[in-house]
């Protein structure tokens, strides 16, 4: 069975997956997508004490600033999530959602640190395939005259956010000398490739996505690991970010790449 054969079943295969669950796919997309800010909101109110705590000790701006950090945190977050699976505002419930993360950025010293400030970039990949899924195309400059999709803003967005969500794979990367390694380093870069440059999407997408729960179950069994253990929380976080990047991947393989793919310049040839 020849690459071209073996490719075309795999497709088949995806297809009929959507075909399948494409009335439900995009709300459950949107659930995962969001379930990193929902879970962190709820820690904010169980964690109240500490996170108060470690922002006023870190940044020594004192209660009272700390204490309105935790809770911007926990509004901000909780609220952002209910307008998004309502679909109510989601624009402004994205908005609010990249302020969090920029926020938490700074607060926490995430920019110093390359691994978790690319999870969190690929955070915000999933917020702008968010923001794409709930704009219409881009208006025509004439009135009368369709727009081309490759000036509509939203094109623009599923590129970005596509481009975004792979940087959560290059902090799985390893790069170590054995066969086993070498293999998987080159094959999830592959997937990486495809996705970003938007070539059998839905299908690399999809690929990734199983990959991802995968890894995401096996070294992040946060459920394993007693409450108490700073290793829980660590493990938690971990998972719910995972979580939200397989959100954004299931939202690429239900609403496609967009105007700005290979996938769309295909059809035009």
């Amino acid at each position: 069975m020849g690459h071209s054969e073996v490719m075309g079943q795999a497709e088949d295969v995806a297809d009929q997956f959507l075909r399948v669950t494409k009335q439900y796919l995009p709300h459950v997309a949107r659930f995962c997508l969001i379930s990193t800010f929902l879970e962190d909101g709820v820690r904010m109110w169980f964690q109240w004490s500490e996170q108060k705590d470690y922002i006023a000790a870190t940044w020594s701006c004192g209660w009272f600033l700390a204490s309105l950090f935790v809770l911007i945190n926990l509004l901000g977050q909780l609220s952002g999530c209910v307008l998004i699976l309502s679909r109510n505002f989601v624009e402004y419930a994205c908005g609010g959602l990249f302020g969090i993360i920029a926020m938490q950025t700074i607060a926490y010293s995430i920019l110093w640190d390359v691994k978790f400030l690319m999870r969190n970039l690929a955070l915000g990949g999933g917020l702008l395939l968010l923001l794409a899924e709930s704009r219409g195309e881009g208006k025509s400059m004439f009135a009368g005259v369709p727009s081309l999709r490759e000036n509509s803003p939203k094109q623009y967005m599923q590129l970005g956010g596509r481009v975004l969500l792979v940087l959560m794979f290059m902090t799985l990367l390893h790069f170590e000398l054995n066969l086993f390694t070498i293999l998987k380093n080159l094959v999830g870069t592959a997937l990486i490739v495809l996705v970003a440059v938007g070539l059998k999407t839905k299908l690399a997408a999809l690929t990734l996505c199983l990959w991802l729960l995968c890894i995401n179950v096996y070294f992040n069994a946060f459920w394993s690991v007693p409450t108490y253990k700073p290793m829980h929380d660590f493990l938690k976080y971990d998972f719910f970010q995972t979580t939200s990047v397989i959100g954004g991947l299931l939202m690429v393989v239900a609403r496609g790449p967009g105007g700005v793919s290979m996938d769309e310049k295909k059809k035009e040839w």
